[in-house]
């Protein structure tokens, strides 16, 4: 059991499915939070795009 223990804990094969469920929920839970200051920044963004098309 001591042998399995030190393999997995030194084991370093890459991402596993538990790491990236856990970046996603993270990614999804950030978004959730920042949703309506992320929705003014974009809207920002395609307003000053639209406005300088414009000009041109």
């Amino acid at each position: 059991m001591r042998n399995w223990w030190k393999r997995f804990w030194v084991e370093e094969d890459g991402i596993g499915t538990v790491e990236m469920i856990l970046i996603l929920v993270v990614l999804i839970a950030l978004v959730l939070i920042f949703k309506s200051q992320l929705t003014s920044l974009v809207n920002e963004i395609f307003d000053k795009i639209t406005s300088q098309s414009r000009l041109v």
